[in-house]
């Protein structure tokens, strides 16, 4: 039996169908609650740059006393360019969101900010406490993100200002 047939398939979502009819509204969050909501999800995608372009990873994440915290492996790029950098740190942006398929509404946030690898021990082991790697590989290493800008926008089908 090849390779090709004995790989799971994948699963790709289907929103084919429209959203409801009607005006969609767009509120902007203030800092405080879009960090409240980004610490309300665990998964969210880094963006930083890889021979001069833009990079997207997904990961999953923890928010620790105000900073984004992720879980990464001593072969990644994003390990490579935090670990090269120094003070105050590489500019990463990390996204998150939870906006329904079939209704676009909900939330995304987008934090820009500092990357630095963690080296202290102390604080790495309580990183590791705190993230638990979604997929099969040994993640020894984290980053912090120090968020400088923070937005977010609400996507609601109505024009009451207010959390998701």
């Amino acid at each position: 039996m090849s390779n090709a047939t004995q790989r799971k398939p994948v699963m790709v979502h289907d929103d084919s169908r429209p959203a409801p009819a009607g005006p969609r509204h767009r509120i902007e969050l203030d800092g405080a609650e879009a960090l409240r909501l980004l610490g309300s999800v665990s998964l969210g995608r880094i963006v930083f740059t890889r021979h001069a372009l833009p990079t997207v990873r997904p990961v999953n994440h923890a928010l620790d006393g105000g900073d984004i915290v992720i879980r990464t492996h001593e072969g990644a790029a994003l390990t490579s360019h935090a670990q090269r950098t120094d003070d105050p740190g590489v500019v990463v942006a990390y996204e998150a969101d939870a906006i329904d398929p079939l209704t676009h509404l909900g939330w995304s946030v987008v934090v820009t900010g500092y990357a630095r690898l963690v080296t202290d021990p102390e604080d790495l082991a309580r990183c590791r406490t705190l993230v638990r790697p979604w997929v099969d590989q040994a993640m020894d290493q984290a980053v912090r993100i120090r968020p400088d800008l923070v937005t977010g926008v609400l996507l609601t089908a109505d024009r009451r200002s207010g959390a998701a």
